[in-house]
């Protein structure tokens, strides 16, 4: 199961955040826990360059792209393995819906359409979508006859 998609800026501030199995008071814990992750480990990364990490049996996989951090927390089938496929897919989707490298302020500008491709492509904690040409299709929000 897919345990979090959390994306931040470069200070740490998070931008999105998406908890899947996680109890409420654990949560906190993990922003924390990612945030500090990035703060020691992304500073003079090149963009999409992963990183892994492992936690309490959960692997995180997470890179810089543009001003931003991205961080995927995994357990039980997504190993390291399967995370690096969901944050490709991550990011492509992001500089597609940005047409370039992100940053903070573009990704903002282009939040919603972000928020609708991560839901297209993680859903209840499952990778759902990983083809860009249909994530693209889906975040349409048009009837399925129209597609």
């Amino acid at each position: 199961m897919l345990l979090a998609v959390l994306i931040c800026n470069s200070v740490g501030n998070i931008l999105v955040e998406r908890f899947n199995g996680v109890p409420a008071e654990e949560r906190m814990h993990w922003r924390s826990f990612l945030v500090k992750l990035g703060a020691d480990n992304l500073k003079g990364a090149r963009n999409e360059e992963y990183f892994v990490a492992s936690h309490k049996s959960v692997y995180v996989v997470y890179t810089v792209l543009g001003d931003i951090h991205l961080f995927v927390a995994g357990k039980d089938g997504y190993d390291e393995l399967a995370l690096v496929e969901v944050v490709t897919v991550i990011t492509t989707s992001i500089k597609d819906s940005c047409k370039k490298t992100p940053t903070e302020r573009l990704f903002l500008d282009k939040y919603g359409r972000i928020c609708l491709c991560l839901d297209e492509i993680v859903y209840k904690g499952i990778l759902e979508n990983t083809a860009k040409d249909r994530i693209k299709r889906l975040i349409r929000l048009k009837p399925p006859n129209e597609i």
